[in-house]
């Protein structure tokens, strides 16, 4: 039975984290071509050409076992604090009890604050799979870029073809995992419904406003532009 104090606001504030979070790379692929996503995607089509032109690759392994590890440490921290949610269902009445004593906490009834947990652990899961999926990618792009055709051996047809295939894997890799670590972003917005479901929408739209800013208008975001503008620059020479 669904709680007697749930409103129209947290159901609105519970669709907002869920449309923007899966809405916002469509968003960003559609009206932002020049976003940071876009611009190192260029960038790891060249890593993967200049990987192929090396004969020692020692710098490239360190590279994608540090991606991978990285990538490892999210999916096991994700699977900890998930656990500790679930820990928190197991003893939900000391819990609920703590939170009503804390100042900023609004008063909702125990099924309230229940479905309010749940919320929080499906995002977390959500993004706990999308990291052992985006760690499965990367298992494959190892398959890949083993198998490129080392500096020394002849040109052939197709390297074109493997080197822009390795490349979409390891790009679709970091995409996954992307997806998972705005889940984090958004996990904030959800705990901001202990506050009040407006509390949650206002933080919902300044996590997105913080992400697209990040890919748009960061120093960052402007050097990486320059960096693959000087890379299409050398390319028509």
């Amino acid at each position: 039975m669904l709680a007697a104090d749930l409103t129209l606001a947290h159901l609105a504030a519970a669709l907002a984290i869920i449309a923007c979070w899966f809405s916002y790379s469509f968003v960003l692929r559609t009206f932002a071509r020049g976003s940071l996503n876009a611009q190192l995607a260029t960038v790891r089509r060249r890593w993967i050409e200049r990987l192929t032109a090396r004969t020692v690759k020692p710098f490239d392994a360190i590279l994608l076992g540090q991606i991978i590890n990285a990538v490892a440490f999210f999916g096991s921290a994700t699977l900890l604090v998930f656990a500790g949610i679930l820990t928190a269902f197991a003893n939900l009445t000391g819990v609920y009890a703590t939170f009503e004593a804390l100042p900023l906490a609004a008063p909702i009834s125990i099924e309230l604050f229940a479905l309010q947990l749940a919320f929080l652990a499906f995002i977390l899961s959500l993004s706990f799979f999308s990291f052992t999926y985006a760690l499965r990618k990367l298992i494959y792009t190892l398959a890949l870029t083993g198998a490129l055709p080392d500096a020394g051996s002849a040109p052939g047809p197709e390297d074109d073809e493997l080197r822009a295939a390795t490349a979409a894997v390891l790009s679709e890799a970091v995409k996954t995992f992307n997806f998972g670590i705005r889940g984090y972003y958004y996990a904030v917005a959800a705990l901001m419904m202990v506050v009040s479901p407006y509390a949650s929408l206002a933080t919902t739209a300044v996590v997105t406003v913080v992400l697209f800013y990040r890919q748009l208008a960061t120093p960052s975001a402007h050097a990486i532009r320059r960096y693959v503008d000087a890379l299409e620059r050398d390319t028509l020479r």
